[in-house]
């Protein structure tokens, strides 16, 4: 199946963008046409700055226009968009996806609302914008963390229910898959305070076991056809904290979300509900291997280690 890539480029100090995505993709077996958004010296983070170009739509268009002339869109399976700078480049991306879609009608689109993340944005905060009008009616698949989910929906993400709330409203704009990438939870320890200021204990089975975890969140909603007794099949999983600060995370469940929901999409015997609940396990549990393993190699100065995703 052939993936057609557009997240940002960095040359150096850090795999994010296209340099965390396109890799676990072919290590899944899948063939990747990657187009890059931006072209930056190092990602949006470093104290200093840095330097680089953003493309902007009419560029996006004319690689589009060469691909089209060649015969190479028809084939394209899905298409996966990341963080992009400018607000031309985003629209024309939706253009690029309508294009696909009417060229291949089981084409999926999967959108990383790249918009920041720890209450920051670091794009340009018109593009919020655009991906409620344009492209998120256009989306399969969304897969926000938590500052995003909360710009794009209104909804402050501070439990479950929170989660659930904003994930029916990205439904209700026509995204049937929902993946919340990251959510921290500010009183994961429990329903509320007691009178003397200490935690009173969830009642929830499915609230976060303590303060030290991540939650994941998937939502999909079917179609009136597939439904049983609720429109909204959703899980959580949750994932310890690991010491120390990571980019492309995002890039990296995003590439992986789309790698098993694809699998699972195209598998006609698998029962209702089990692909979604086995795509999550498989995306929280390589995800973290991928960190711990990054951890100890920070720890042990020593770069070379292999990954298994299979």
């Amino acid at each position: 199946m052939i993936f057609i890539s557009m997240l940002g480029h960095v040359e150096l100090a850090a795999d994010v963008g296209n340099s965390a995505a396109v890799f676990p993709l072919q290590l899944l077996g899948f063939d990747v046409d990657v187009v890059n958004s931006v072209q930056f010296s190092s990602h949006t983070g470093y104290p200093f700055g840095y330097e680089g170009e953003v493309l902007d739509g009419r560029m996006l268009q004319k690689l589009i226009d060469g691909l089209e002339r060649n015969g190479l869109l028809s084939g394209v399976g899905n298409v996966l968009t990341g963080f992009i700078g400018s607000e031309s480049f985003l629209s024309a991306v939706a253009d690029t996806v309508k294009k696909v879609k009417s060229l291949n009608s089981r084409c999926r689109y999967i959108c990383d609302p790249v918009l920041g993340d720890n209450g920051k944005f670091y794009v340009p905060e018109g593009l919020a914008e655009i991906y409620k009008k344009d492209l998120l009616p256009l989306a399969d698949v969304v897969t926000p963390n938590q500052f995003e989910v909360e710009q794009l929906t209104g909804v402050r993400v501070q439990s479950l229910k929170d989660a659930q709330a904003a994930c029916r409203i990205l439904h209700d704009m026509g995204v049937s898959l929902v993946l919340i990438t990251s959510i921290v939870f500010p009183d994961a320890s429990g329903d509320g305070d007691n009178c003397d200021g200490s935690a009173t204990a969830s009642t929830d089975p499915l609230a976060p076991p303590s303060k030290d975890v991540i939650g994941i969140f998937a939502s999909r909603r079917h179609p009136p056809e597939r439904r049983n007794e609720c429109a909204d099949e959703q899980y959580v999983v949750y994932s310890p904290k690991l010491p120390g600060h990571f980019t492309g995370t995002g890039d990296v469940c995003a590439a992986l979300f789309l790698a098993w929901t694809a699998e699972s999409n195209d598998d006609e015997n698998k029962s209702v509900g089990s692909g979604l609940a086995s795509a999550l396990e498989r995306v929280a549990g390589e995800f973290q291997c991928l960190q711990i393993h990054f951890v100890h190699c920070i720890l042990s100065e020593s770069w070379h280690f292999l990954l298994h995703f299979r």
